[in-house]
């Protein structure tokens, strides 16, 4: 044999068992170890030993978390609408052991519950619930698939709906719901400012109302209380002057002024008569004017003051 093609030989199997003795393991990298087919180990992170031919490596499991995308699926709501629905699903090897023993491929075992427990929740639910409760829908998925998968070590941390698509028709018929709702709260909210308008007109009208009352009252009042005081001092005046013409008729010529005084008042109640009144009926007195006239001469000729005046 050619010394070179042996020490060839030679180096290529040294390096077969330096590989395969030899082993480093990457960061959150955990590799199943098996011994003649029988679980020795799962190494972590490092460098390790292993015997040629005897030990091998079985699996290499990712100890991140993996976030997989869950196909779009029809799903068929509590009201009987059918709904395409996918999603994204985040999950993370926390036993390589059993990742590797208790399942096979958990990957798509885990997508396959992840669609059938999503199925059983949109299922449990009208359609107009399933947009507005994506949370619960959500949460009751990552609970029931973490209780799954507990057996595989696999940790299911969260579950996302990405979209949910109703048919054509349905999509119309929400549209529809959306634009009436709209223009059901555009009149509500013109009612309820033309309401509040009104109440305001009403509380203005009112207090209004009530103001003008109130100065007509006042006003009232003060005529009233100005008449009062009128007719008080001219009850006074009437009670004084009376007093006076009761003192004077004591003396001389005292009755005849006091006649005087009541032909005067009658001759000015007289005259306003007859300038307010549109039709005028004389009293049949008024035939003897020239009988007031000489007893007013009469009672003028017994003053000496009024004789000097006329002189």
């Amino acid at each position: 044999m050619d010394p070179f093609l042996f020490f060839t030989l030679i180096v290529i199997a040294a390096i077969y068992l330096i590989m395969k003795t030899c082993i480093v393991v990457p960061q959150t990298y955990s590799f199943v170890v098996e011994r003649l087919g029988v679980f020795r180990g799962a190494f972590g992170a490092g460098f390790h030993f292993l015997i040629p031919i005897i030990d091998q490596i079985r699996y290499k499991q990712l100890l991140k978390e993996i976030a997989i995308d869950i196909p779009p699926q029809t799903c068929i709501t509590k009201d009987n609408v059918s709904i395409l629905v996918d999603g994204i699903l985040y999950i993370r090897v926390m036993d390589a052991y059993k990742a590797s023993y208790e399942i096979e491929n958990f990957r798509n075992a885990t997508i396959q519950l992840a669609q059938t427990t999503l199925r059983s929740e949109i299922g449990k639910l009208v359609l107009d619930h399933t947009f507005s409760e994506r949370d619960d829908i959500n949460a009751n998925v990552v609970r029931a698939l973490d209780e799954a998968t507990d057996p595989w070590g696999i940790k299911v941390t969260r579950y996302e709906i990405k979209n949910i698509s109703p048919p054509k028709e349905i999509l119309h018929e929400m549209e529809e719901q959306v634009k009436a709702e709209r223009v059901k709260r555009a009149e509500i909210t013109i009612s309820e400012g033309e309401k509040a308008s009104r109440i305001n007109r009403s509380m203005g009208e009112r207090q209004e109302a009530i103001n003008l009352s109130e100065g007509e009252k006042i006003k009232k009042v003060n005529e009233a209380e100005g008449k009062a005081k009128e007719i008080e001092f001219i009850a006074k005046a009437k009670a004084k002057g009376i007093h006076m013409i009761a003192e004077a008729s004591g003396n001389e010529g005292g009755s005849e002024a006091v006649n005087l005084q009541i032909t005067e008042d009658y001759l000015s109640g007289l005259g306003i008569i007859l300038e307010k009144a549109k039709t005028t009926v004389l009293p049949t007195e008024m035939a003897n004017v020239v009988g007031f006239f000489e007893g007013i001469s009469k009672v003028t000729n017994k003053f000496p003051g009024l004789d000097s005046e006329k002189e």
